[in-house]
């Protein structure tokens, strides 16, 4: 019988129970906090720290470009693409802003992440069924608190790094609510957890920050154009690792060498 690698080892007996622990603790001030500070400031603070626990702990270094690009105590939409559950805990490491996100309603049945989700300031979607109204509420506060907001208009992760086809619905709330949109592109991501394997592995991710695109007169736009065109400001960086090799691959070929 064929032995799993070292590596899914690794995320089995150190990195998830860490990783729990880390949710737990930070989860728990965080809920803490919510009963004192509405604004959810805290709670981001926590955020942050249990996202740069996790890069530390799996091995994930980060190089940001393009910060100096954007104005401090700004609210903006900032709009990834999507290789892997890692993207989360490097965005909100990586980007020294108040970050909110929109997700679906399930996840706020997750202990700990999803009762930190509904009580700091992020949004939970019924996909099926949107309360507009409810939204565009929240994104006014948003404003008015300084905060920011991180979509995944892809819906979903990559399997290969390739770039699939944006949503136009992510992009409704800020071209109508005028909001200034900054595509990200994330390089790498991928390689630290593969889409529907186990196994994590430390590696290097990139993250380009692009030219924010003022949408204040952009309300009348077609928003499935609009998605199109951030989508081809985001995919030439974030495709160019499409060739390299797999870390589960790499790695095998290493140990048979």
């Amino acid at each position: 019988m064929k032995l799993p690698p070292f590596h899914w080892w690794r995320t089995v007996f150190y990195l998830i129970p860490a990783i729990a622990l880390y949710t737990i603790v930070l989860g728990t001030l965080s809920l803490a906090s919510s009963l004192f500070q509405k604004t959810g400031y805290f709670a981001h603070w926590c955020a942050r720290t249990w996202s740069r626990l996790i890069l530390a702990t799996t091995g994930v270094r980060v190089e940001v470009v393009g910060l100096e690009r954007l104005e401090p105590n700004r609210t903006y939409v900032f709009v990834s693409n999507h290789q892997s559950i890692y993207d989360i805990p490097i965005l909100f490491w990586s980007l020294p802003y108040q970050l909110r996100i929109i997700a679906k309603e399930s996840l706020g049945r997750f202990p700990f992440l999803g009762w930190h989700l509904r009580r700091t300031g992020h949004m939970l979607v019924d996909r099926s069924r949107p309360d507009r109204t409810r939204i565009f509420g929240w994104a006014a506060r948003l404003t008015a608190n300084g905060l920011c907001l991180i979509v995944f208009p892809e819906g979903t992760r990559s399997r290969d790094g390739r770039v699939a086809r944006f949503k136009g619905g992510s992009f409704f709330l800020a071209l109508e609510a005028g909001l200034p949109v900054v595509p990200i592109s994330v390089i790498g991501s991928r390689h630290v957890m593969l889409k529907d394997r186990l196994a994590t592995y430390p590696g290097n991710v990139r993250l380009v920050v692009h030219e924010p695109i003022d949408t204040a007169n952009l309300a009348p736009t077609d928003p499935r154009e609009f998605a199109e065109r951030v989508r081809q400001i985001i995919a030439p960086e974030a495709e160019s690792d499409v060739q390299t090799m797999p870390p589960d691959i790499h790695f095998a070929l290493l140990h048979i060498t």
